[in-house]
């Protein structure tokens, strides 16, 4: 009889859950899936609450596709899920299991929690040796060398790293719209385009957009990381249309990138390493993905660009279905 298993991939702009039956042979089959929203880091105020509603809203909505005329009463045997902020050896890894255990009615030796970027690593390549770097709303690098070394670099939170993300790309943006608006640096079409994606972001029409009104925004509740990436796609459009501003902008942001998965590949000792570029900003940002594959060759000639084997709910399913033969 097959068992019904449960991966989650929560990043800070929203969640996904993969809910997947696993066979007696251990193959495992996806059967449905649903959305919920973002978490913020489990030690953040409202932490835990944020990370709890994420999985019961994913879940619901997974289970809801489900569907009610098959397999109603299918009960759910293990659950894993990779989150932003989860460090690996650190007590927000018990605490994340925790919390799983408390959204879906599991025991604790049925779930388990991890940063997200090492259920990307294992849906990626599996156990074999390769460098993941992620760029969505933040971005990190995590590599093995597939004999049992691990590194990462980066993801160390918004307000300290970031570099390569599209919440940098947003930022770095709105920055530099800033000194041109008081006079610093001449005016571009830069600072019009993106005042008016924030304006349309946070639903303003008709009025004049300031710089005080900016910066009110900026230090609002809850704007931070995720208010500055959804001004990344105007960024990455100025640079395809040939604003220099912009396309600076972008090339820091890619040679970040490069730098993460060059210091894990130094750390690792690999010298032609499979990397797996994935995240939101790199799959739609075409000036991003381009730049980084550049800078990458040239800093790295060996290194090969891949496309991973799975995502990271994939490497989350590969973890609950390792749970189901836990007592």
């Amino acid at each position: 009889m097959a068992n019904l298993i449960a991966g989650f991939d929560a990043g800070q702009t929203h969640t996904s859950c993969r809910l997947a039956l696993v066979a007696a042979d251990g193959g495992i089959q996806p059967v449905a899936s649903g959305e919920g929203p973002g978490v913020s880091h489990l030690a953040a105020s409202g932490g835990e609450e944020r990370f709890l509603a994420a999985l019961r809203t994913s879940y619901g909505a997974a289970r809801a596709a489900l569907g009610n005329g098959s397999r109603p009463s299918l009960a759910l045997g293990a659950a894993a899920a990779g989150a932003s902020g989860i460090e690996a050896g650190t007590d927000l890894e018990q605490q994340g299991q925790t919390l799983i255990a408390t959204a879906l009615g599991l025991p604790l030796e049925r779930v388990r929690a991890s940063g997200d970027e090492r259920t990307a690593l294992l849906g990626a390549c599996g156990r074999g040796a390769g460098i993941l770097v992620i760029s969505g709303t933040g971005s990190i690098a995590l590599g093995q060398d597939g004999q049992g070394r691990e590194h990462r670099c980066g993801g160390w939170g918004w307000q300290l790293d970031g570099a390569g993300s599209a919440m940098d790309l947003g930022r770095d943006g709105l920055a530099l719209s800033l000194r041109m608006a008081d006079g610093r640096l001449p005016e571009s079409a830069l600072r019009a385009r993106l005042w008016a994606a924030l304006a349309d972001a946070e639903g303003i029409t008709g009025a004049a957009i300031t710089g005080q009104w900016i910066k009110a925004q900026v230090v609002a509740p809850g704007f931070a990381p995720a208010g500055f990436a959804r001004l990344a796609p105007a960024v990455n459009r100025l640079a395809a249309g040939g604003d220099p501003d912009a396309a600076r902008i972008v090339q820091h942001s890619a040679n970040a990138l490069v730098e993460l998965v060059s210091g894990v590949a130094e750390r690792l000792e690999l010298t032609a390493p499979a990397v797996f570029a994935t995240g939101g900003a790199l799959t739609h940002l075409d000036q991003l993905r381009d730049r980084f594959a550049a800078a990458l060759q040239s800093a790295l000639p060996a290194a090969r660009l891949r496309e991973p084997r799975g995502d990271a709910l994939a490497g989350a399913l590969q973890v609950a279905a390792a749970l189901l033969s836990c007592g």
